[in-house]
């Protein structure tokens, strides 16, 4: 509905993601929001622990979180220990696994091959 659209829309500016992003959750019909916390994956991880997930997640200049959103086609923000992610349905969920494995503790080279493989299934499909 379009009242659900628009609050999502709210929803994602807070959520801090850029005008741009935001107008096209409320135009397009199969962009969704999705909001979760580190602690949603794994609940043991506190202090140092967190802050190096928080870490893997980004990478090194943003670099890990750049690479997932480029190649999941979706919109990654990182707000403290919760992660908002903007996209389709699908794309969403590879990008969720991939963040999640990276919580968990995957290398980020083991979550790029396995992300790339599904993403490249997803892309032959259609």
């Amino acid at each position: 509905s379009t009242q659900s659209t628009g609050s999502s829309g709210i929803n994602a500016e807070y959520g801090g993601f850029d005008l741009e992003d935001c107008l096209a959750l409320i135009r397009l019909d199969d962009l969704f929001l999705e909001s979760f916390e580190i602690a949603d994956v794994k609940t043991t991880l506190k202090g140092d622990h967190l802050a190096r997930a928080i870490g893997r997640i980004a990478g090194k200049g943003g670099r890990t979180k750049y690479t997932i959103e480029n190649v999941t086609k979706t919109r990654i923000v990182l707000a403290d220990s919760k992660i908002h992610i903007l996209g389709s349905f699908q794309n969403m969920r590879i990008a969720r696994t991939a963040i999640c494995n990276l919580i968990l503790g995957s290398p980020p080279a083991k979550v790029y091959g396995k992300m790339r493989t599904v993403a490249s299934r997803m892309s032959e499909r259609f």
